[in-house]
């Protein structure tokens, strides 16, 4: 009997060791168990511990943390039939555990077809010069279509983004021609700007130059201008006073200073060498006043005279 109770109890103990792992689960914060039992999907469990029957209840294991897809160089056209090689990341994260194990069985796989039919619908409506020019806009577009569609399966597509575009051997050389002949274009636009610029501070320049200059001549002719019509009006003024003080001295003289004055001026004439003399008429009136007094001083010598006989 004891043998039988130990079989039994060795038998119960490893059969606890095996089931024990298959009842009892561990699950973490970034995961989460979507459980089948009997076939029948109960929804998701976790985190923590998670009881489960043994043989009747299938876990299946749903990642929650981000992660990202790598689609290799696809083929595209352009609508000018430029061929260009793409490749590009797509950043995805489940958001419904139970419809990502339910609605879809390889998400990569599902998601990296639709992103290359979507890449190759979207290429095909873009001109090769926009394709290299807006990549975020591709990105932005790829991603809303590939939500579009991933939501349906519990997914989410965070982002999508473009690693590489690859156009033809020869396009990339005509690109390459018309980079270096827009950057020399460039480069004679800013030489030429800067030539103009330079010109146009060269000239104002000048005229603030011939501005001063001017207005330098202006004031020095105003200057001198005003230095003469202050010089005349001294002038005057001083020919003014001297007119008023001859013209005083005048009032002073006599009709016999100036009788002496015209004997000094024939005095000078008789000194000379001419032999002719010519005497204004006012000249005799002149004398007048001398005949006069001579006249006065010869009755006066005969009224003496006669006196004494």
């Amino acid at each position: 009997m004891g043998t039988f109770v130990s079989v039994v109890g060795g038998f119960i103990a490893l059969l606890a060791v095996v089931l024990l792992p298959t009842a009892i689960k561990i699950v973490r914060e970034y995961q989460r168990l979507v459980v089948f039992r009997l076939g029948k999907c109960i929804g998701e469990r976790g985190p923590g511990l998670v009881l489960l029957i043994p043989f009747v209840d299938r876990p299946i294991w749903v990642d929650l943390r981000e992660k990202y897809l790598e689609v290799p160089h696809q083929s595209t056209i352009t609508r000018d039939n430029a061929n260009i090689s793409v490749d590009f990341l797509i950043y995805w994260k489940v958001v419904d555990p139970t419809a990502s194990v339910v609605q879809v069985q390889n998400f990569a796989g599902a998601s990296q077809g639709i992103a290359t039919t979507t890449l190759r619908a979207v290429i095909g409506d873009i001109m090769l010069d926009d394709v290299l020019a807006q990549r975020e806009h591709i990105n932005t577009v790829l991603r809303k279509k590939l939500d579009e569609v991933t939501e349906r399966w519990g997914n989410k597509v965070t982002a999508v983004e473009i690693r590489e575009i690859l156009p033809p051997a020869e396009i990339q050389s005509a690109m390459t021609r018309q980079m270096s002949a827009e950057r020399t274009r460039r480069a004679v636009v800013t030489e030429a700007g800067g030539k103009k610029q330079a010109t146009i501070t060269v000239a104002e320049g000048d005229k603030q130059s011939a501005i001063l200059r001017a207005e330098g001549s202006k004031r020095a002719t105003i200057l001198d201008a005003e230095g003469a019509r202050r010089a005349r009006v001294l002038n005057a003024e001083g020919y003014a006073l001297a007119l008023e003080k001859i013209f005083g001295a005048a009032k002073e003289i006599d009709s016999k200073t100036m009788s002496l004055q015209y004997l000094d001026a024939l005095k000078a004439l008789g000194s000379g060498a001419s032999t002719k003399f010519i005497l204004p008429m006012v000249f005799t009136q002149l004398l007048q006043p001398f005949i006069g007094y001579a006249r006065e001083s010869v009755a006066v010598a005969k009224g003496e005279g006669g006196g004494a006989d």
